[in-house]
């Protein structure tokens, strides 16, 4: 899971193989069988006596795991003998109280990343990597490496139900390190890999178990809002068979309001309480999901008060409170008019998005067009007017600058006194002229 790590080694199998013999006290019983070069019973030897590399000293740990892995890689058959390495360092490094954790941690490491990217035994050391964090509470070791899974399962060609564990073991990982988003996120990935045409695979214990955990999950999550991904997967629509219950209350978390929810609770009196789904917890997130419900369908995008409180079965002065916290959900964003007393949408979230969502956004649409349509037609109103009053402004000075006699230039031609006369010339002025 970390870097790739090198091992420097030096010297032949043999050698090296006896060397880690005797360091694990089985020297004298491989020494014969290298002689005879049968190394692969040498090396199982070698694997069968290495939980003692647990009790060394822990400056000497490290190499001489390292010097372990290096000759299992060697071997023909190194799937043989992995698994009792890694389950060696699942087990407490008694040397090193302290450290153990970390020394085991970097082992396994080196086993995961000296292997080739795609050798399918790759996945089988990653599967005790996640075993090693989850004994050990380490999560945040593995979250970083979360988005890797992907491309490592296409690389090792898993099939589903290997890929199913996997995601499943994640998953219970990340909840255990309070990662709700994240194991639910993997809960999902897990009931994908079941075959949607199968539907004794989609209806098996274990599909309808995993879809009960998901659906409980996305119940009780505060940060879950969006149910369609989970309702769209068969194992989950199974439910309405296995678990008709569960199912109905999904539904109404999904695309019903707060009435519903109440409904509910009233035809299944007790089962709230029974399956320890926490009322405050599905109420308040009822409350918030309905909220949205109320934004999506205003045509005009102006909530009042009042509404908002009758939807919610909330005190008026309450609705406030409750606007601020569907924003902080990222349902609905707007902003308070409390001088109107309504609540101004700027957008909301749809929760589904089917026939009725289209024609809801067909109908949003068309009244924008309206108002774009008259607000083109009264800049163009405006720029006529505009057009009009210049127009009207030009043929003003023209007429006063024709009055004062200054229009020659302007009125096409010399404008003349007297029907053509000349005009007299002005008397020169003597000194008598005031």
């Amino acid at each position: 899971m970390a870097r790739p790590q090198l091992i420097f080694v030096d010297g032949s199998f043999a050698e090296l193989a006896q060397e880690i013999a005797d360091y694990v006290q089985v020297g004298d019983q491989v020494k014969p069988l290298l002689e005879k070069e049968e190394n692969e019973d040498a090396l199982q030897a070698i694997v069968k006596a290495s939980s003692h590399l647990n009790t060394v000293p822990e400056k000497e740990f490290t190499s001489a795991y390292n010097l372990l892995i290096h000759l299992v890689l060697q071997s023909k058959n190194p799937k043989k003998y992995l698994p009792i390495v890694c389950g060696n360092l699942l087990k407490p490094i008694t040397s090193s109280p302290v450290h153990g954790v970390t020394l085991a941690a970097n082992a396994l490491s080196t086993v995961f990343n000296l292997l080739e990217e795609s050798n399918p035994l790759r996945y089988n050391v990653f599967m005790q990597i996640l075993r090693f964090i989850k004994q050990h509470g380490q999560y945040d070791l593995l979250k970083p490496r979360l988005k890797n899974l992907p491309k490592w399962l296409k690389d090792w060609d898993v099939d589903e139900e290997d890929e199913r564990k996997l995601y499943v073991e994640v998953a219970e990982i990340a909840a255990e390190g309070g990662d709700d988003e994240e194991s639910y996120h993997h809960l999902l990935k897990a009931l994908s890999s079941f075959d949607r045409e199968d539907q004794e695979e989609i209806t098996s214990e274990e599909a309808q178990m995993l879809s009960l955990r998901a659906l409980r999950m996305a119940l009780l999550s505060p940060t879950q809002f969006d149910f369609q991904d989970l309702r769209s997967l068969p194992s989950v629509h199974a439910l309405s068979d296995s678990h008709p219950v569960y199912s109905q209350l999904l539904d109404i978390f999904t695309e019903q309001d707060l009435e519903d929810y109440n409904d509910f609770n009233e035809e299944h009196e007790g089962f709230i309480e029974k399956e320890k789904l926490d009322h405050e917890k599905l109420e308040r997130k009822m409350r918030l999901l309905t909220f949205a419900s109320l934004a999506a369908s205003t045509p005009n995008r102006e909530i009042p008060y009042q509404g908002i409180a009758k939807a919610l079965q909330v005190p008026l002065e309450e609705v406030e409170m409750w606007t601020i916290d569907v924003i902080r959900a990222k349902l609905v964003e707007g902003r308070l008019s409390q001088q109107k007393k309504v609540f101004l949408v700027h957008r909301t979230t749809y929760r589904v998005f089917g026939e009725k969502q289209w024609r809801e956004l067909g109908t949003r649409v068309d009244r924008y067009k309206t108002v774009v349509d008259h607000l083109i037609t009264v800049i163009r109103r405006q720029e006529s007017e505009v057009a009009a009053q210049k127009e009207r402004e030009v043929q003003e000075i023209e007429r006063k600058l024709a009055g004062a006699g200054m229009g020659g230039g302007m009125g096409g031609g010399d404008r003349r006194r007297g029907g053509g006369q000349q005009q007299q010339k002005p008397r020169e002025r003597d000194e008598n002229d005031d």
